[in-house]
């Protein structure tokens, strides 16, 4: 087993590497030693090299993750959600990646249900359509009819994708590795960092209770709002690799002229779906990731129905806040104010130029200047920002770029919906009810509690460490390992300034002496004579013999 699992590991590598190759990226293949660990000829490499090279940089990064299959496209799919540490020009390549692959057979899906559930597919379904109404990398979904008789789609996950998932990123952490020892720039866009986060979003979305979880938590949100459905989730027919789940037959919202047939109004539709994201971001904190066309659908009574909750974004109340500033800045044109949002919402590298950032920030402002609010495109304006931080490699949480992937899409859609809306608009009076309630009394004391316990606490950890120090210096426990530039210049000058040091004591030291013999001798009578011996001159001879000695031992050694 362990020999058929690492021959399964060399023929991935190997995979690899040729498509590294055929996508013009030999020059990788060699610096990370796969030609020699795999014993590729030369020669493809670099005639795969020179075959590719008509074509952009992005361009050739989509053609190999396409030619890698579902965990490259869908590691792709993820990565084009963070604009903040991958390039314009890579992201808009990205984006164009589909997960559309040919449906696995029927045979499969049963036997993935039986497996799954335990019983019979019989047991729990009437019916169910052998045809998917879609497929994708990682699974397919399937409409059915349950034996209680409810309509209900049901989400399988392909076989043995998560096994073959599994590996693949495993293969994937190992290059990162690889790639962050041998090569600089690897290191320095943390790529391991990267490849881990975007390996645990994909695991995530492998597990449907996940998304089940997600699927009630927003059903929550809109408990009260007859304006928003979201799909019931059948808990006791679903597990981790199956979902089911009400069916919801509806319009997809990019249908325009279906849902002007049926006398919609676009521009209802458009301010609805946008209070729903917007309600979703601001007031609850927890929010559908990708509402693409795909997931939005149009129902008979007008009502907008939410789908698929694999990809959800949660923020804090200091990143809703983060948020609200940076909204409020952006309405107000305030640079610094963006500034000050963005270095909030992200972990700032040392030794970044704050005055370039702050240049940079002013062309955002003027950008935008002149615009009336409402002709404001905040989509665009939030890639401007990643712009930025991906310019000043400024690390952005993964949950705001997935609010900011949120925006570019809802705008996208509510603008194909009716081009004259804003969402602009809506945004503003979410931004100013955020900025309210950070300045609201009661939360400003609630905050100055919270911070007077963590500083108490942070004072507690400091006083317990320096109690382990001085217990372990007492003891003798503590290796101490130091690494000094030019050690003998510093060891050099620290002489000089304890020679100096000794040279001023010794000097007031005599000053002392004689200024209280001299006082005492007054005191006694005008002489020098104190107890028949002729303390003063003794004591001026000895340190006068004592300066002078110390004098010439200084500049012997010449570090005076």
């Amino acid at each position: 087993m362990i020999i058929k699992k690492r021959i399964e590991y060399i023929n991935r590598y190997r995979e690899i590497a040729m498509n590294f190759s055929y996508a013009g990226f030999g020059f990788l293949v060699e610096e990370l030693g796969l030609d020699e660990l795999l014993s590729l000829p030369k020669r493809i490499i670099l005639r795969q090299q020179k075959s590719a090279e008509e074509k952009s940089r992005g361009e050739r990064i989509r053609l190999f993750i396409e030619e890698m299959g579902p965990t490259f496209i869908k590691l792709g799919q993820i990565a084009s959600t963070r604009p903040d540490l991958i390039p314009k020009d890579i992201i808009e390549e990205l984006e164009k990646l589909q997960s559309d692959v040919p449906p696995f057979s029927f045979e499969d899906v049963t036997r993935v249900i039986e497996d799954s559930l335990g019983v019979k597919v019989d047991d729990v379904f009437l019916n169910m359509d052998e045809k998917p109404l879609g497929s994708a990398s990682t699974g397919q979904v399937h409409k059915a009819q349950t034996v209680e008789g409810q309509v209900v789609a049901v989400k399988v996950q392909r076989p043995h994708i998560e096994k073959t998932m599994r590996n693949d990123l495993e293969i994937l952490h190992h290059l990162a590795t690889l790639a962050e020892q041998r090569m600089e720039w690897a290191k320095r866009y943390h790529v391991r960092d990267m490849v881990e986060e975007f390996s645990e979003a994909i695991l995530d979305e492998l597990d449907y209770t996940i998304e089940a979880n997600n699927a009630d938590k927003i059903q929550k949100q809109f408990e009260n709002d007859s304006g928003i459905k979201i799909p019931e989730m059948v808990r006791e027919l679903s597990t981790k690799n199956v979902l089911v789940m009400e069916f919801i037959d509806g319009i997809p919202i990019n249908r325009h002229a279906e849902l002007e047939e049926k006398g919609f109004s676009r521009e209802v539709l458009a301010e609805k779906l946008s209070n729903a994201i917007f309600h979703q971001i601001i007031v609850e904190g927890f929010f559908h990731g990708d509402p693409h066309p795909g997931n939005v659908s149009v129902l008979e009574d007008g009502s907008i129905a939410l789908m698929d909750f694999g990809m959800v974004g949660r923020l804090s109340s200091e990143m809703k806040y983060n948020f609200g500033s940076l909204l409020i800045s952006m309405m107000r044109k305030d640079a610094s104010g963006v500034v000050r949002a963005i270095t909030k919402m992200g972990i700032v590298p040392a030794g970044v130029d704050m005055g370039v950032l702050n240049r940079d920030a002013e062309k955002i402002r003027d950008k935008y200047y002149d615009q009336p609010l409402g002709e404001v495109n905040i989509g665009e304006g939030v890639q401007d920002i990643f712009q930025i931080a991906n310019k000043h490699r400024i690390g952005l949480p993964q949950d705001f770029t997935i609010l900011g992937k949120s925006i570019i899409t809802l705008e996208s859609v509510v603008s194909s919906l009716d081009p004259e809306f804003s969402i602009m608009d809506v945004a503003e009076p979410f931004g100013r009810l955020l900025v309210k309630e950070k300045y609201d009394p009661r939360n400003l004391a609630t905050r100055a509690y919270s911070n007077l316990q963590e500083a108490s606490d942070t004072a507690v950890d400091v006083t317990d460490n320096l109690r382990i120090f001085s217990e372990s210096l007492r003891d003798k426990k503590i290796p101490v390992q130091l690494s000094l530039r030019r050690f003998e210049e510093l060891f050099r000058r620290m002489d000089r300034i304890g020679n100096r040091l000794s040279f001023s004591i010794v000097l007031l030291s005599f000053s002392i002496i004689m200024v209280g013999l001299i006082v005492g001798a007054a005191i006694a009578g005008q002489t020098t004579v104190i107890w028949q011996i002729p303390a003063i001159e003794i004591g001026f001879v000895l340190a006068v013999f004592l300066f002078f000695g110390l004098l010439y031992s200084i500049f012997k050694s010449g570090r005076f």
